[in-house]
């Protein structure tokens, strides 16, 4: 039987699970497929400690750029991360024409023109279903599952960590700093938790998924991003009461001509299939013109979910090779180069708003006369009884359909008006279907 044989480089927690996963179930995919996956080399600087796995004498070596040159290597795997010593090997492995299966949702939102290209001028492939959703098959779904459909919306629960917090907020009735601490404790979020909690990981994987289902590349710089330091216990448990929970939300849609590319902390009702997402699980919804809603669910990151998505990739990759088909799904399709992004003035949601104000005299009728000036409706107004006299009130506002702009004119008068004793809370509604 035909063998297709692996470099991996990166033996960390994903890059073991890789290896196990191709040990344990090879004869298994060669069977499935007509052509056996063979470990052919690792490579990592740490070439000592003990990851549970038994290798062959010679397997695991300390140079990448060794395996990246051995020419028993049919495919290199890279698995470092980062965007510096990753892009080297990538674009190395590139130029030497071999394909190349990463997990790098960094790498490519941030210099993936640049590799898709150079897999395009020596013939090869990239292959990243890992990089955005885990397990969960998205990138396949886009490129191959819906390739019939112009994709109208895509609303996305990307990054475990933020949902889990989110999700342990709700249940537990407790606070951002107290959850943030014991999923680190648990191994959930990173000692540095910022690139998980202030949305940049949502990010790069939106620029992702926008960029495959418009054919025009976005990158983290062309997306929005507010992440979930600011949700506090309140604003859940008022979103709560109203029907909806607040969830780390990537949205991606075409606005006219235009895409709205964006990632924040939106609410969206409890009936809702992307509401009912909780824990460390991802999901991805796609609206397409022919197929109409489809939402795809599980586990978006961890060990075994990541090494399914990856070990996925390579026997793709292992059938091309089979089959003599080589580049049998373009690189990275482009065919649009025209597409700009949606304005402030262009994007339009529902908002809730939560105000702080004294406890005075016509102070519920101001705020409202604010919101009217800037051409806002509101749906619904919740004034809560005061704790006692003189002090503030919170004053819940849901909005009828407004751009972004006049949301934003009209909180910043309400910043400056004398009742509002605290800067006002401001959140998107997402009317998903249920």
């Amino acid at each position: 039987m035909n063998k297709f044989k692996i470099g991996v480089i990166g033996f960390g927690t994903v890059g073991a699970g890789v290896v196990e996963t191709v040990m344990k179930n090879a004869s298994l995919m060669a069977q499935r497929y007509g052509i056996e996956p063979v470990i052919a080399r690792i490579a990592d600087l740490d070439t000592k400690t003990d990851r549970g796995i038994q290798l062959p004498k010679g397997l695991l070596i300390s140079d990448a750029m060794k395996l990246i040159d051995d020419p028993e290597v049919d495919v290199v795997v890279e698995l470092v991360g980062g965007t510096t010593i990753a892009r080297k090997f990538v674009s190395d492995a590139l130029k030497r024409g071999k394909p190349v299966v990463t997990a790098n949702k960094a790498l490519l939102a941030f210099c993936g023109k640049e590799l898709f290209d150079l897999a395009e001028t020596n013939r090869t492939e990239i292959y990243f279903e890992a990089s955005v959703g885990g397990g969960i098959p998205c990138i396949k779904a886009l490129r191959e599952g819906l390739v019939a459909n112009q994709v109208t919306a895509m609303y996305g629960i990307l990054n475990g960590t933020c949902n889990y917090i989110l999700t342990r907020m709700e249940n537990e009735k407790a606070d951002f700093d107290s959850i943030l601490k014991a999923a680190q404790q648990a191994g959930y979020a990173e000692a540095n938790p910022s690139t998980d909690i202030d949305g940049y990981d949502t990010a790069n994987k939106a620029a992702i998924l926008a960029s495959l289902a418009y054919g025009h590349w976005f990158t983290l710089d062309d997306v929005t991003v507010r992440g979930i330091r600011e949700v506090t216990l309140t604003d859940i448990e008022y979103a709560s009461e109203l029907g909806y929970r607040i969830k780390l939300l990537a949205t991606i849609r075409k606005v006219a001509d235009k895409i709205q590319l964006c990632v924040q902390p939106a609410l969206v009702s409890k009936k809702s299939l992307i509401g009912g997402v909780s824990g460390v699980f991802n999901a991805l919804w796609v609206d397409g013109d022919i197929v109409g809603s489809t939402m795809y669910y599980g586990r978006g990151a961890g060990r075994a979910a990541t090494s399914s998505a990856v070990v996925a990739d390579l026997m793709d990759l292992a059938l091309n090779r089979l089959h003599n088909s080589p580049r049998r799904l373009p690189a990275f399709p482009i065919y649009d180069e025209a597409l700009a992004l949606a304005t402030k003035d262009e994007i339009r949601s529902r908002y809730y708003v939560r105000i702080e104000v004294a406890n005075q005299p016509g102070v519920l009728g101001r705020m409202a006369g604010i919101f009217g000036s800037h051409g806002i409706s509101i749906a619904s107004v919740t004034q809560r009884e005061p704790a006692g006299a003189g002090v503030k009130v919170p004053m819940l506002m849901l909005t009828e359909s407004a751009t972004q702009s006049a949301i934003e004119s009209a909180l910043n008068e309400i910043r400056q008006d004398p009742a509002t004793v605290e800067p006002p809370i401001c959140f998107a509604i997402e009317d998903l279907p249920a």
